[in-house]
């Protein structure tokens, strides 16, 4: 076909405008640093919805004005984003108050009441503590019973994906594949919840609040008017329904079995693979919807994941930054260069990455143990990148237990993924090969896969991957490595949780 599809990509730190080919090949691409939030009390991440949008207008525009054969090409938009980060509007789409980032920890002090049955029901089934956990987690929730004069003003609660297609094509509908958040959304069904669901109990949100839905591939609409004036982009254009930005990772990846997994190395780390049946990876935690038509994701999340790395740049590491603004580089090489200073296992020093509560550990919190006089520093960071590496480990063993399936391969993605070092530890960590593309723009990869298949350039998502996703490095376990990790993991590793948990129980009546 003649003629490309422009992927937006909104992530956590940045949002990208990226014009990948039939082949595959990244023809263009623009950045926008997303502003940081500056929370107005300790765990809550807020921020406003129209810096999104401004940055995804730069974005277009500036590649507009730097590729503009390429940008006269376009024939479809498909955009990607964040996953849980909500934004409440009115009427007109104009949003109410700040968006509430999936970063946020807030919580209600108690949970919404539910039905009686339900009360029953979850607890004869062991769980009940799961279902006030996430009815206390909802964002929804928070703002009926906090602000119930703004939540009455308001016409949709939207996932942020919802409120940028909104912006692109004045309508209030955003696609089935990008449904993952704190929302009464049947994921077995891949459609709302009805009235008696078990997540209208779980989400108490009403159903008139809530966008349309369209499946992955369809037309959401076409670009308006005033997108076009504030993109550039020719009105009319088509909005095609994408997906999270972790089910386009895993498409971008090629990962479309069950014996093949995509592990995320981005600024929340998951591991998931793509199955066509439905399955809980993880007790009462459906699978997500995944990038293609009816298929599911079974994924285990390890919250904030290489959010770390961020973090742990600003607070230790300036004299890195300030070497490396000189050489100029970024940052991330010269930290990763110096991973190579320290052994694996970080001479007994190990992380455990729980920087905010899961569904099913909600007393957790982070722990670091084992330091002596000889840890630096790097000893520290380099504990960060095998913290998350032992979690998604557990998170992988979990995924195959429940699918019956050994894992074969692993494809890896994010921005972590652009590391030689990282990637090798990985290798070491999982005892398996690990594998990247050619590119780690892997979620606009995956939208522009789906963006495609829409448009009729490929028969199907088998055709289209093949076509368009090409293995480009592989990285080998080293076996002493692997021992080591191996040794760490089953006997320092997974025992950590459960011996901390009654203090981090502790920590949290502090906090």
């Amino acid at each position: 076909m003649n003629g490309y599809v422009l992927s937006i990509d909104c992530g956590t730190q940045s949002v990208r405008a990226l014009v990948f080919d039939t082949r595959g090949q990244l023809l263009a691409k623009e950045k926008k640093p997303i502003a940081p939030y500056q929370p107005s009390r300790p765990g809550w991440a807020e921020q406003d919805p129209g810096v999104y949008w401004d940055a995804l207008c730069e974005t277009v525009r500036s590649l507009g004005a730097g590729s503009p054969d390429i940008f006269s090409q376009i024939q479809a938009v498909a955009v990607t984003t964040q996953r849980d980060t909500c934004v409440l509007v009115d009427e007109d789409g104009q949003p109410l108050r700040k968006a509430i980032v999936w970063m946020d920890q807030r919580l209600l002090d108690t949970h919404l009441p539910m039905s009686w049955p339900y009360n029953i029901a979850t607890k004869l089934v062991g769980m009940y503590r799961t279902a006030v956990m996430v009815n206390r987690a909802c964002k929804a929730h928070w703002l009926k019973v906090n602000e119930p004069e703004t939540w009455q003003k308001a016409h949709r609660f939207l996932l942020l994906s919802g409120y940028l297609n909104y912006r692109l094509t004045g309508q209030f509908v955003d696609s089935v594949g990008s449904q993952i958040g704190h929302i009464p959304f049947n994921y077995k069904k891949g459609e709302w919840e009805g009235p008696y669901g078990l997540k209208r109990q779980f989400f108490q949100i009403e159903r008139e609040k809530l966008s349309d839905l369209a499946k992955v591939g369809d037309t959401l609409g076409a670009l308006t008017a005033e997108a076009s004036r504030e993109t550039g982009l020719p009105p009319g254009l088509p909005v095609i329904a994408a997906a999270s930005d972790k089910g386009c990772e895993t498409l971008g990846v090629g990962c479309l079995t069950e014996n093949t997994a995509s592990i995320s190395f981005g600024s929340q780390a998951s591991v998931q693979t793509t199955a066509r049946r439905y399955y809980e990876a993880e007790q009462f935690v459906p699978p997500f919807p995944a990038a293609i038509p009816g298929w599911y994701n079974p994924e285990i999340q390890i919250y904030r994941g290489f959010w770390m790395i961020s973090w742990f740049k600003e607070q230790f590491a300036q004299m890195e930054s300030e070497e490396a603004a000189a050489r100029g580089i970024p940052p991330e090489d010269l930290l990763n260069q110096r991973l190579r200073e320290i052994p694996p296992g970080c001479d007994g020093l190990v992380l455990q990455p729980y920087w905010g509560a899961g569904i099913k550990t909600p007393e957790a919190r982070g722990a670091i143990i084992g330091f002596s006089d000889v840890h630096t520093r790097i000893h520290l960071y380099r504990a960060i990148i095998e913290g998350i590496g032992f979690a998604l480990r557990g998170g992988l063993a979990q995924i195959e237990k429940k699918s019956h399936t050994p894992v074969e391969k692993i494809m890896i993605s994010g921005g972590g993924s652009q590391s030689d070092e990282i990637l090798q530890i990985a290798a070491d960590i999982f005892d398996r090969p690990v594998h990247r593309v050619q590119t780690y723009e892997t979620s606009g990869l995956g939208a522009a896969i789906i963006g495609y298949v829409a448009l009729g350039a490929f028969s199907g998502y088998g055709e289209a991957v093949e076509a368009m996703v090409h293995p480009a490095d592989h990285f080998t376990p080293r076996p002493e490595n692997a021992r080591i990790y191996d040794r760490l993991y089953e006997h320092v590793y997974r025992k950590l949780y459960k011996k901390m948990r009654p203090l981090y129980m502790r920590i949290n009546e502090y906090q």
